[in-house]
């Protein structure tokens, strides 16, 4: 054993040098070296990759995978050979000063090697890496904990009462006290141990808790997966350097070393975490062929390919044809997703009266996203603080609907459901998209208060019953303008868009009850044909390859929008309040033509989709403060049935109408703005 222990040793220095790893360590030795200072603990981190140590020697490529706490001991003692061979640490005596963390790059794909917490038995004694991935939905704030420390024989006259024989250093999994405690005895003379305060080596330590990112699909609100699987939060350990590399609702790839726990009469599995991963989403490099083939049949316009895929979208939930504009609008939020700070969000805000139907149709719009999270309503949207559960008495920050949401779609149902606070911490987050949670630090064992700003990368959706009997009807509202008491005004303005979903005379009830009816008795028949040429699954690769385009504004498009900023902000004024035009409604239109944009499968912004983004703020502004100078449909985008190609094209000619219309209100009411028109 000890001869195949000296190759192994032999085996790791070659593989330290030729993996650049020796110069690594020798630049570490000089930090230790230059700092003349006398540590109990020496600490080194050595990345691994366990295919080349493999190449090199199967039997040390096993042992780190299988036996890593022993491999670091193979590392320790070339190390210590290295150093003292160098005299690079003057200061370091004995071996056992010397902490050594090994890194693997990866783990083989093999399923063996892949954390499971759902399998039994789960041999958390095996004390080997495995790897996982999961979303970070708690983060306890980052508290000490003791890296390594110093013991000496309390016998004066025993050798060991002096020098660093006695040197402890924490192990994976291991408690506090099992690194540092009072009844160690002296190996050599039985006597108690005693620490030397003096040498004492402090390192940071961050609990997170982490849940396999299944866990999305159970909170969704609707879906077409019927398969059961039990999903269990587990715990990870982040020491020193990876202290703080984790955000709360990321998804990470992990390797680490499980371990179990003890706290009192509860043991808990865990992993000391090794390594970290961000796990970035990517979109698929296609579309299907039934959209290509759409998008090649409406090449002639801007607007048709839009217009039919908001026609026949969501076809298991309401008939084709009914809610193009909420679907539409629905459409234009889910591609203007992403997880980038100060990013083009697109919240919804829709009134009706037919609530459970728009219910229905925005989770069924949720499963379109891989992080689309329907808020529970005895759950906290926000993030909040409670004590750390494993026994540290530290803080714990909790995720919420609006952190798992990252990315994608936070649905929180009916606003009016919500109290005063809630709708004003709303309306905080939908200004700043980031919210504060506060740390008190007496309640949580500390000497100071702490503030955490979490960002909020995500899209809001929420409706409003009209119909609701705590309206209070007024008299004086102006020409298209709705009853919004229910709600603070700031906070309607917070979201980018407000939909009103009334039919004209109850025109589309009677497809929408045929529709009820029979998916009533047939819950899983396909009424439509065009939901067998459209999937869901579809829809869903649509999405994601569409979210993903990268697109810029022409330079018309961006005219054009200015133009309409402009003169809407001079025609939206009053005495009082100055101009009702909020201060976001410029980036909501550049968000809204970036999205019809992307929904059209283009690269570059034109006036076309400008046109859409306005016609759509412009019916949002005469919900909440009436009809301007530029005077709209009730129904701008959708004014009639989509029925066949004379009926495409009547819409495009109204649609070029609507563009004429708001040439000529820029040029009455935005002096100064130049817009190119067909004359020019």
């Amino acid at each position: 054993m000890h001869r195949e222990i000296q190759k192994m040793r032999e085996v790791a220095l070659v593989y330290l040098d030729r993996s650049g790893g020796l110069q690594k360590f020798m630049q570490d030795c000089k930090k230790y070296s230059d700092s003349k200072q006398s540590y109990a603990v020496y600490r080194f981190i050595i990345s691994i990759n366990p295919s080349d140590i493999a190449e090199l020697d199967a039997t040390l490529g096993n042992y780190i995978l299988h036996n890593p706490i022993q491999a670091a001991q193979i590392f320790q003692s070339v190390c210590f050979i290295a150093i003292k061979t160098l005299s690079i640490i003057e200061q370091l005596q004995t071996e056992a000063q010397i902490s050594i963390l090994l890194k693997p790059t990866h783990l083989p794909p093999l399923p063996s090697y892949v954390l499971n917490l759902a399998a039994f038995p789960f041999n958390y004694t095996s004390q080997r890496f495995y790897m996982s991935e999961g979303i970070a939905i708690a983060m306890g704030i980052v508290t000490k904990y003791t890296q390594g420390a110093r013991f000496l024989c309390t016998e004066e006259t025993c050798q060991f009462s002096k020098g660093f024989r006695y040197i402890r250093v924490h192990l994976p999994g291991a408690t506090e006290s099992a690194t540092v405690r009072n009844d160690f005895v002296c190996g050599l003379c039985s006597s108690p141990l005693q620490e030397d305060m003096k040498f004492r080596v402090l390192g940071d330590k961050q609990i997170v808790e982490m849940i396999d990112a299944k866990v999305l699909n159970a909170l969704k609100g609707y879906s077409n997966d019927k398969s059961h699987f039990r999903i269990q939060t587990f715990t990870v350990f982040l020491r020193d350097e990876l202290a703080n590399k984790m955000k709360i609702g990321n998804h990470y790839k992990i390797i680490g070393i499980p371990a179990c726990v003890q706290n009192g009469l509860q043991a808990t599995a865990c992993i000391e975490i090794n390594s970290i991963q961000l796990c970035k989403p990517s979109g698929p490099s296609f579309v299907s062929d039934n959209f290509k083939y759409l998008l090649s049949l409406t090449a002639s316009s801007c607007w048709r390919f839009t217009a039919i895929l908001a026609n026949i979208f969501a076809s298991e939930v309401v008939p084709p044809g009914t809610y193009n504009t909420l679907k539409l609008a629905i459409l234009l939020s889910l591609v203007q997703t992403c997880e980038k700070e100060n990013a083009d969000y697109l919240d919804l805000l829709t009134v009706a009266t037919d609530t459970l139907v728009i219910d229905r149709l925005l989770n069924y719009s949720l499963c379109l996203l891989p992080r689309g999270i329907r808020h529970p309503p005895y759950s906290d949207i926000f993030p909040s603080v409670s004590k750390d559960k494993h026994g540290t008495g530290s803080a714990s920050i909790q995720a919420c609907s609006a952190v798992l949401a990252k990315g994608g779609i936070c649905y929180i149902g009916d606003l009016a459901s919500y109290k005063k606070d809630k709708l004003e911490l709303l309306q905080s987050v939908l200004e700043s998209r980031t919210t504060t949670v506060f740390i008190p630090g007496k309640k949580y064992g500390e000497e100071v208060d702490q503030q955490v700003t979490i960002s909020l990368q995500t899209n809001f959706w929420s409706y409003v019953d009209s119909s609701s009997k705590k309206h209070i009807q007024k008299d004086n509202f102006l020409i298209g303008q709705m009853d919004m008491s229910l709600i603070p005004p700031n906070l309607v303005d917070g979201f980018g868009l407000l939909i009103h979903n009334e039919f004209p005379s109850g025109q589309q009830s009677s497809p929408l009850v045929h529709h009820t009816l029979k998916k009533a008795i047939h819950p899983e028949a396909m009424l439509y044909k065009v939901s067998q040429q459209f999937r869901m699954q579809d829809y869903e690769e649509f999405i994601l390859f569409a979210k993903n385009l990268h697109v810029e504004l022409s330079p018309e498009a961006e005219s054009l929008i200015q133009g309409y900023y402009l003169a809407s902000r001079r025609v939206r004024r009053d005495s009082t309040h100055g101009s009702t035009l909020s201060a976001s409604a410029l980036k909501i239109l550049i968000s809204l033509s970036k999205a019809h944009a992307k929904l059209s499968l283009r690269k570059k912004v034109l006036e076309e989709d400008a046109l859409i983004a306005i016609l759509f703020l412009e019916s949002s502004l005469t919900l909440k403060h009436g009809k301007s100078a530029l005077c709209i449909a009730p129904n701008p985008l959708f004014p009639f049935d989509l029925n066949d190609e004379n009926s495409l094209q009547q819409r495009d000619s109204y649609l070029i109408q609507c563009h004429h219309q708001l040439l000529k209100f820029i040029g009455a009411y935005g002096p100064g703005i130049h817009v190119n028109t067909n004359e020019e």
